[in-house]
């Protein structure tokens, strides 16, 4: 169906149906802006015992291929000892891709639903054939899916980062921390509170998205329809003669 003109109408706003879009658009924003930006340093004390202690710095930063993130260079001597090259352990990279992905195009979606909301109402909600209503509520069965995927793997990626650049995971990476007499701890950990609030913007995202399922569900001809009802013959009663 050809749509018309565009016509501004605030109206919709008002409405459950372009309300939730807008918080939709405001929580993805948050959700790949806390996360797809993030860089942390930590760093790494080496307690030698009889020898002079040792520090070591370790950058991360999204989207958090660890497994690339050296750890010690080649040819390194620490406490006295030849340390080979060593690496951090994980790699969250696909996770995190796939979390700031869905959000990302869940920011443009909610762009171009506001604008069809605001602007072609009148065409969106055309009882002669308008497939949008049943578009937008597929959509958003779609995005519902992808965050409880992506927000779930990403939580449990961001989990992993943590054991990775932690005290006990640098401990069972680094060979020399297990030699007696050596003791290693993370003595100045990088914040990841930022990432924290992207798990949290990304469950409340699916929170969202599934609230918005049942509203644009009510706008298609799925819902509208109610099976006929059947007509029942009216019995005319015929007067008796006197």
């Amino acid at each position: 169906m050809m749509m018309t003109g565009f016509r501004l109408n605030l109206t919709p706003l008002k409405e459950p149906l372009g309300f939730i879009k807008i918080l939709e658009w405001l929580t993805a924003i948050f959700a790949f802006g806390s996360s797809g930006s993030f860089s942390g340093r930590n760093v790494i004390s080496l307690f030698c015992g009889g020898s002079r202690n040792e520090t070591l710095n370790v950058t991360f930063h999204y989207p958090f291929r660890l497994n690339e993130v050296m750890l010690v260079g080649s040819n390194s001597t620490l406490c006295g000892r030849s340390v080979q090259e060593t690496h951090l352990v994980g790699d969250s990279a696909f996770s995190a891709e796939a979390f700031v992905a869905v959000a990302i195009v869940a920011f443009c979606y909610c762009m171009a639903a506001l604008l069809i909301y605001l602007g072609y109402m009148d065409s969106y909600r055309d009882p002669q054939g308008s497939s949008w209503p049943q578009a937008d509520f597929i959509l958003t069965v779609l995005f519902a899916a992808l965050w409880l995927i992506c927000s779930s793997a990403w939580a449990k990626g961001l989990q992993n980062v943590r054991d990775s650049t932690s005290t006990a995971g640098i401990r069972s990476t680094l060979s020399v921390c297990q030699v007696q007499g050596v003791s290693c701890e993370v003595t100045e950990r990088s914040s990841m509170r930022t990432l924290s609030v992207s798990v949290v913007f990304g469950f409340l995202n699916l929170v969202l998205w599934l609230g918005n399922v049942w509203f644009t569900y009510k706008e298609t001809p799925w819902h509208s329809q109610t099976p006929a009802a059947e007509t029942i013959p009216v019995r005319r009663q015929v007067p008796v003669p006197i």
